[in-house]
């Protein structure tokens, strides 16, 4: 499988490297190019650096493209091309199975699963199944159609100077040349191995789990006539010889496998018997490559360095399962890319940039800690005797075992209050209601489901204005004031004071279409990233101050807990040993 030939992009090489450039971004995985995109598509120019001459097959690793990631790459203008070039269409299935084997017995399955089924007014866009080198190769072509964007691969970022006026790269080759970048900011979106992490003093804190995993893609055209319980995205294998996760890549007998517990050199020389193992057949496999990994809990002492920040897997590792890893890392550089190009634009305080640990942190760790309770119950763990008899202790062993499955599993794949309802209130850029508390901090997950009204913080709602026209799809590329019930001309005011301080801002006026109960306000001002900024059903009487705090030019100081995270209590891992982890 390895890696395919480049496409027709133009890439950039050593000698051709700009002197200088708005930001600079080391790392060009499906976290740094969406970063670019994001800024590129603000008019930012953007410099992107990636070690990879060509995108690799060989690790597919994330699978899942969740209804968030989704949402932007609609915003983006892409996501239908991304799901043209998927290998499995949505149509393809929307359930997870556990099985004692692909041939044996059904034990468990949930349907629905990942956000790839519609749920009314709820979101506009599903999950998507797909390889990340998929989402990879898309975002390469689409950072390099960009007016201002530009890729170079084959090149690594070794050293980062910085200063209060600007930060100096050493970009270098596999020959040992070496070049210098001047940047206004630097994003370190270079992986678990971060140089960028490394050079402002950043490191790890938590943990790694104690059990290997062994994964694999292997090429099985006549596995399909097999498998006995019908197209799935994931098979969950619950026995004593190969207790696994798999699923097809392809409709072409491309699959992918994770041997859980299973240590390197014991998962190389015993690769096909994993395979048949999980399968319960005989299996004419051809393994196209390997990739061994330990689950990690880690998460940043610091997102930020003076003008050079950490965003995905160079900030924060959490374990595959539920699928949130690249995900995560998406939000990321949502959230900072707006916010830098704000801060270029002239529009944005210092502040703004402030904000995003602020934001982003408690994402982050909520994130670990939901994945590292998925990690409880793995097949290792559901394995029982009898469960392959055909017997009434067989049949009663697999219906205890669905009622653990059922009860164990079911928030890893219906995680959409996770996906879609997390706030970022609290926040130093929210504007909060008048005369309300002060917020404790961080809190516990929300009850599953869409919350009603549109919470301070949290993402808009969504709804339909029309067939196939999101409401999302009517929002402004910066800040957009949405009326939903106020007298006509009243919300004047607040245009004027965001004129004034040159933030751009679109009024949607939706007054005829009664969504004032949806929504719970008669006005709210909806960030670039659709997340709510502030709602009342009047202005008051200095509209400046609501511009002032949700362009970061009036901050309070987050509150103190928001540092106060589980992973830190765990200690710090300063060095970086080990296997990447594989986020799905």
């Amino acid at each position: 499988m390895g890696t395919v030939s480049p496409r027709s992009r133009p890439v950039l090489g050593l000698t051709s490297l700009p002197r200088s450039v708005q930001v600079l971004v080391a790392g060009g995985g499906p976290v740094g190019l969406a970063a670019a995109v994001e800024l590129g598509r603000r008019g930012v120019s953007c410099l992107v650096i990636e070690p990879r001459e060509e995108v690799s097959h060989a690790r597919p690793r994330c699978k899942t493209v969740n209804v968030r990631t989704m949402e932007h790459l609609r915003r983006w203008g892409i996501a239908d091309r991304f799901r043209a070039a998927a290998p499995l269409p949505v149509s393809w299935s929307k359930d997870v199975v556990f099985c004692t084997s692909l041939a044996g017995y059904e034990l468990s399955r949930f349907t629905g699963v990942f956000g790839l089924a519609l749920d009314g007014d709820r979101f506009p866009e599903t999950g998507q199944q797909a390889p990340q080198y998929v989402l990879e190769e898309l975002l390469r072509d689409v950072v390099t159609e960009l007016p201002g964007c530009a890729l170079a691969t084959g090149l690594r970022v070794t050293a980062v100077e910085q200063d209060q006026d600007a930060v100096r790269v050493t970009v270098q080759d596999r020959a040992g040349g070496q070049a210098s970048v001047e940047a206004e900011y630097l994003l370190g979106c270079d992986g678990p191995r971060s140089t960028v992490r490394d050079q402002i003093g950043a490191h790890y804190v938590g943990e790694f789990a104690l059990r290997p995993n062994f994964g694999m893609v292997f090429h099985a055209p006549g596995l399909w006539p097999q498998v006995r319980h019908g197209p799935a995205v994931q098979f969950w294998i619950v026995n004593d010889r190969a207790p696994a996760l798999m699923g097809p890549m392809d409709r072409n007998g491309t699959w992918w496998i994770i041997a859980l517990g299973v240590p390197p050199e014991l998962g190389r020389r015993t690769a096909v018997s994993l395979i048949e193992g999980a399968a319960g057949v005989p299996v004419d496999a051809r393994i196209l490559s390997d990739d061994p990994w330990t689950a990690r809990m880690q998460l940043v002492d610091r997102l930020r360095s003076g003008r050079v920040f950490l965003a995905g897997d160079a900030a924060h590792l959490n374990p595959p399962f539920g699928g949130h890893g690249l995900n995560t890392g998406i939000g990321d550089a949502v959230d900072l890319g707006w916010k830098l190009a704000a801060v270029l634009a002239g529009w944005g305080g210092e502040q703004l940039l402030a904000s995003y640990e602020a934001e982003r942190r408690p994402v982050q760790d909520r994130v670990i800690r939901e994945a590292s309770e998925n990690m409880k119950t793995l097949s290792t763990d559901l394995a029982a005797a009898s469960l392959e008899d055909d017997t009434e202790a067989g049949r009663q062993a697999r219906r205890a075992a669905d009622r653990r499955i059922q009860r164990d599993k079911a928030a890893e794949f219906h995680a959409l209050d996770l996906v879609l309802d997390l706030s970022y209130d609290p926040s130093p850029l929210l504007v909060p209601a008048p005369h309300s508390a002060p917020h404790p901090g961080p809190q516990p997950a929300p009850h599953p489901g869409p919350q009603p009204g549109a919470r301070l913080g949290a993402r808009l709602p969504h709804v339909w204005l029309g067939p196939g026209r999101s409401v999302y799809d009517s929002l402004g590329p910066g800040m957009t004031l949405l009326v939903l019930d106020a007298p006509a001309g009243s919300w004047q005011p607040l245009v004027q004071a965001a004129s004034k301080a040159d933030v751009p801002l679109d009024v949607l006026d939706l007054r005829p279409r009664d969504l004032r109960q949806r929504y719970g306000a008669g006005l709210l001002l909806v960030r670039p990233d659709q997340h709510v900024a502030w709602s009342a059903d009047a202005l008051p009487a200095d509209p400046a101050a609501i511009i002032d705090r949700i362009r970061g030019a009036r901050y309070d100081a987050p509150n103190p807990s928001l540092c106060d995270l589980d992973t830190q209590r765990k200690g710090a891992t300063r060095d970086d040993p080990g296997p990447d982890p594989d986020p799905r």
